[in-house]
């Protein structure tokens, strides 16, 4: 390059970086919070200067994303000074020489400790070392507790991550994607982000599905017209009725998401046309009296329910118990003129601000404001206060960790009571045993039952809404493995779990104590490499579970130990399991095929992991496919690098695929399949309709003789002129499972046709 060309080139750096300052400057001055534009402008000109030289892979400007980050925070979160600050400076100290130090003395302690927080769990969740998402994951939960901002500017920063995603390369687009839709967006969805969760979801699908997503755009953007006569036919009389009401409001239209509409197409298995809630109605209006808003919304629910007929089972009511996240609205669904059900959203312009940017933007970091604790921030402390209980006794198994936190945080809610009548806020499927360590760890640790609504009940009865429980206890109770059965919470979990952990360690010194003896009886002596070979001729992988096994009296030490540790051959096939290999469905001639015969591809050191891997009939034995997902040519699909550096083939919606790609980014590879429709593999296909003479054979004859499809095994079940069964095919990809299912639509009588997956 030139040095015209280089002045050229910074010419127009300068100019695009500074007009995205003053794009961010502009949205905070339109914002409700304190002017300190001095401070912003200073943290900005010092990220400037500390990120200087520096590009993203897009080619832009580093400082750009440092921007788009606080302008995120600003615009879309309604955050204010402090949180644009540290957006501003948040890769500050893990990308340059700067310390946190650094950052306090010039910007204050409070904006370094956000920096600091986002700098410790910034590695595992972004960086290349990303085997411990998870383990960063309770980072992040501690940081929470700290302050909130940190996860809420976290959050801004995976958004614009997300959004900029097209520059990395394929397999960093999935593991990125993955935690997205496996940690960020549920967390989003929690905090009451819900624009931000959308579009988090939205963007995650686009790069893991790319052509279901454009399939989805194009046929939302095909329909858009008769959708929109069907909005303003449906909210004319509406309108009319509110102005005479003399209510100030808006109505908006409320469309679903690609991500959401083919959600729902996998989970309850129809097609896009099939799905009748893509449209919903949304009525904003402005209180007259604005303690009056709950009533106010019950007032427009009656008007226009005298319009239209409401659907009795689907009224919403989150006005008086409003959502955890803080969500507070009055759903109802109408059946309109066209004979469609539509869902109708009530909600003040206050509920309408905590729907859209989340309830933690409005408490007490609200710049400048030393506010009264207000009861919404109450339930968020409290929420945080559960975490931080579970993170001071975290199961050693991180993944699991994971999961329970989910459990807990992302599940809808139930409201139950104490004996006292104070509410208490439980996760929808939890227990009275929930509900007991919900309250105290000792109440739950010596549960023997409770009573719901005066009635005795087991530990395991599932609560409902509104239910009141009283939790009755023995000093003589104590936790028990199977408890963790019929448990849903993490707070719950964490704690038997802790419990049966403290009780096994007991059982493992006693057990090791057997062994010592043992050993010690025989004239051996105790070492790590005999203790070793017990643990693998009982079949276990760790020696604490051999040792629990003999506190246990599930093993008990005798002859064939002794002949194993002085090398005799067992006579006994005790072992048996050990030696013969898993064969899952297959059955034992198919288990000949060449995949037993060729070798699996070994990782070696020096691979490109940024290259897709082509699947082709040549190379295919060469990978393996577990039988979690069966993917066949044709589904969206990557790969995996295991502990043995073999590659594993998942569907990218795989829920197994959905944890590696949030624990192990960086062994995910992109795969696309190079096959010609030579080898097979099985489908399944679901089935229901009418019962009626000549289903079958109709069935079959589409799919044998029009299609020339091998049908491997066919199941139908009838029931009051009902019948509902599967069929397995051979196919060669998934175009043909489309092809046929096409087909299968023209039967009459056949009302539901979808693929098991």
């Amino acid at each position: 390059m030139d040095v015209e060309q280089q002045i050229y080139s910074e010419e127009a750096d300068e100019k695009l970086i500074n007009g995205a300052f003053e794009e961010l400057l502009n949205s905070y001055l339109a914002s409700r919070h304190r002017k300190k534009v001095d401070l912003i402008t200073k943290a900005f000109n010092f990220a400037k200067q500390a990120h200087k030289g520096v590009r993203r892979l897009s080619g832009e400007p580093y400082i750009i994303h440092p921007i788009a980050v606080a302008q995120i925070a600003c615009a879309e979160i309604g955050l204010g000074s402090t949180s644009i600050c540290a957006a501003l400076l948040h890769d500050v100290v893990e990308d340059t020489d700067y310390t946190v130090e650094d950052i306090s003395n010039i910007f204050g302690a409070k904006i370094a400790q956000i920096v600091d927080g986002l700098t410790k769990i910034s590695g595992g969740i972004f960086g290349e070392q990303a085997s411990a998402q998870a383990e960063n994951f309770k980072k992040l939960l501690l940081t929470m507790s700290d302050d909130i901002r940190v996860i809420l500017i976290k959050i801004c920063d995976r958004l614009h991550n997300m959004r900029t995603l097209d520059s990395q390369p394929a397999n960093k687009q999935y593991k990125i994607a993955g935690e997205t839709l496996y940690i960020y967006a549920p967390l989003a969805n929690r905090l009451g982000l819900n624009k931000v969760k959308s579009e988090l979801e939205n963007l995650s699908f686009k790069f893991e599905h790319p052509d279901d997503y454009a399939s989805i755009e194009a046929k939302l953007q095909s329909t858009r017209a008769s959708r929109d006569k069907l909005f303003s036919d449906f909210t004319e009389p509406i309108e009319d009725a509110l102005k005479q009401m003399g209510i100030e409001y808006e109505i908006k239209e409320r469309v679903k998401t690609p991500y959401s509409i083919w959600n729902k197409m996998q989970n309850k298995h129809v097609t896009f046309e099939e799905i009748y809630d893509i449209l919903a109605v949304r009525i904003i209006f402005t209180p007259k009296v604005r303690e009056e808003e709950v009533n106010e919304c019950f007032k427009i629910y009656v008007a226009i329910s005298k319009i239209y007929k409401s659907h009795p089972d689907r009224l919403r009511d989150w006005l008086s118990q409003p959502k955890a996240n803080g969500y507070q609205a009055l759903h109802v669904t109408l059946m309109s003129k066209q004979g469609r059900w539509i869902e109708v959203q009530i909600r003040s312009d206050r509920m309408n601000e905590i729907a859209e940017q989340g309830f933690a933007a409005h408490w007490k970091y609200k710049d400048g404001v030393d506010t009264e604790y207000t009861e919404d921030e109450n339930e968020l402390n409290e929420w945080l206060g559960t975490i931080k209980e579970i993170l001071d006794d975290p199961q050693p198994d991180a993944m699991d960790f994971l999961d329970t936190i989910k459990l807990n945080l992302f599940a809808s809610e139930i409201f139950v009571f104490t004996p006292k009548g104070e509410i208490r806020t439980l996760p929808t499927g939890c227990t009275a045993l929930d509900f007991a360590f919900s309250i105290h760890t000792f109440l739950g640790s010596h549960c023997i039952g409770a009573k719901v609504n005066h009635k005795l009940v087991p530990l395991s009865h599932k609560l409902q809404s509104g239910d009141q429980v009283e939790i009755l206890t023995s000093k003589s109770q104590h936790v028990k493995a199977s408890w963790i059965n019929f448990v849903s919470t993490a707070k719950a979990k964490a704690k038997i779990q802790a419990i049966l952990r403290r009780d096994n360690r007991e059982i493992q010194r006693e057990g090791e104590e057997i062994l010592n003896n043992f050993l010690e009886e025989n004239g051996i002596e105790p070492s790590v490499s005999i203790t070793d070979k017990l643990t693998e001729l009982h079949g276990y992988n760790k020696p604490q579970e051999l040792f629990l096994a003999l506190g246990e009296k599930i093993v008990i030490l005798g002859e064939k130990d002794l002949d194993h540790l002085s090398g005799k051959k067992e006579d006994d096939t005790g072992g048996w399991r050990k030696y013969i290999p898993f064969m899952g469905n297959k059955k034992p001639e198919e288990d000949e095929q060449p995949q037993s015969k060729q070798e699996l591809f070994v990782v070696p050191e020096k691979f490109n992991r940024k290259k897709p891997i082509f699947i082709s009939e040549e190379n295919i034995t060469q990978y393996k496919f577990p039988g979690c997902c069966h993917p066949i040519p044709g589904d969206d699909a990557l790969g995996y690098i295991n502990n043995k550096k073999q590659i594993e083939i998942h569907k990218r919606a795989c829920p197994v695929a959905a944890k590696l790609k949030t624990s192990f980014g960086n062994k995910i590879l992109d795969i696309k399949w190079d096959m010609h429709k030579v080898l097979y593999f099985e489908a399944t296909i679901r089935l229901s309709g009418i019962d009626r003479v000549g289903m079958l054979n109709e069935i079959t004859q589409v799919i044998s003789s029009q299609m020339s499809v091998n049908i491997h095994k066919i199941i139908i079940t009838c029931e009051d002129g009902i019948f509902d069964g599967s069929v397995e095919l051979k196919v060669h990809d998934r175009e043909d499972v489309k092809k046929i299912i096409n087909n299968l639509k023209h039967i009459p009588d056949l009302k539901e046709i979808s693929e098991i997956m």
